[in-house]
């Protein structure tokens, strides 16, 4: 998530333009609720209640309504529009992405890969839960120490890109289709040893951009995708949607199609594919991938 510049101006200039519009869509909407009601604890946003770093000034009276813009955007503003650097997926891959949080934003939105792009989801999902997902103790560091208010966890990955075929034949067994919550599944492709808030979490949205996959001793994501779909499919009703990035690469390919399944796929804009995994459990019976639509692809 932090190798390549791209469409760097395209990207400023379309966060820009996102930014400015969710501002003017809180300005308004907090102008109307400020003629009626006034502001209270309760009415404060998730991100003031819980932000330990920045102390929200104060409105001048108790019957004014704040319209400041928050601090995740005014950062991401900031940020992208000084920096050299921009995400590594293209415009019209984001688009996709974005469409789908302009949906259901505030979400909890699950990130594998902390990267340039990460303060652009957290602020695209402001108000919401944007939890990254990470492999480099060093860089979390990096990034965490000026962006202090993103969310991160380090985790640790035991497969290598060179065991992919044999994972493949591996998650292909009866083990492997067995829908439960990732830590007690027996399938070894499960991830099972991270954070409990990483499996206890229903997760809205899930963006699987890492680990690092580009090298045969690359941990890769073989693991990361197929307990992406667990996850979804493990969750008590609902749906949920998963990008995965970088699917030109065989693992990425071969993974996505096989464990998210094509019959859950919306659509593919370049590198990246966007496939939307309804809750097993909510339905008993509904087989690993749609069958049907899988054998007419």
């Amino acid at each position: 998530m932090r190798t390549k510049s791209q469409s760097s101006v395209n990207l400023k200039v379309v966060f820009i333009g996102c930014s400015i519009l969710i501002f003017l869509i809180i300005f308004f909407a907090r102008s109307n609720i400020s003629s009626s009601k006034p502001i209270s604890k309760t009415n404060l946003s998730q991100e003031e209640e819980q932000t330990h770093h920045h102390k929200p000034e104060a409105c001048p009276t108790t019957t004014q309504q704040c319209t400041k813009m928050p601090l995740s955007l005014s950062d991401a503003l900031v940020h992208y529009v000084t920096s050299n650097v921009t995400p590594q997926q293209t415009f019209d891959e984001v688009a996709v992405s974005k469409r789908v949080l302009d949906k259901k934003s505030p979400c909890n939105f699950l990130v594998f890969g902390l990267g340039h792009d990460s303060l652009m989801w957290a602020s695209l999902n402001h108000g919401g839960r944007t939890l990254f997902i990470e492999e480099d103790k060093a860089w979390i560091a990096i990034v965490t120490k000026k962006f202090p208010n993103l969310e991160s966890y380090h985790v640790v990955y035991d497969t290598k890109v060179k065991d992919s075929d044999k994972l493949m034949e591996l998650g292909r067994s009866e083990e492997c289709r067995s829908v439960s919550d990732p830590r007690n599944s027996k399938c070894d492709l499960a991830l099972k040893d991270f954070p409990a808030d990483f499996y206890d979490t229903k997760w809205d949205l899930i963006m699987v951009d890492a680990p690092t996959g580009y090298h045969e001793e690359a941990p890769g994501r073989m693991s990361a995708i197929y307990t992406a779909g667990l996850l979804a499919r493990n969750r008590e009703d609902g749906e949920t949607d998963v990008f995965v990035h970088d699917v030109n690469r065989p693992v990425e390919d071969e993974f996505s199609a096989t464990f998210l399944c094509k019959g859950y796929m919306r659509e593919q804009n370049g590198r990246l594919r966007h496939f939307t995994i309804p809750s097993h459990r909510a339905r008993a019976g509904r087989p690993f991938c749609p069958v049907d639509v899988d054998r007419r692809r």
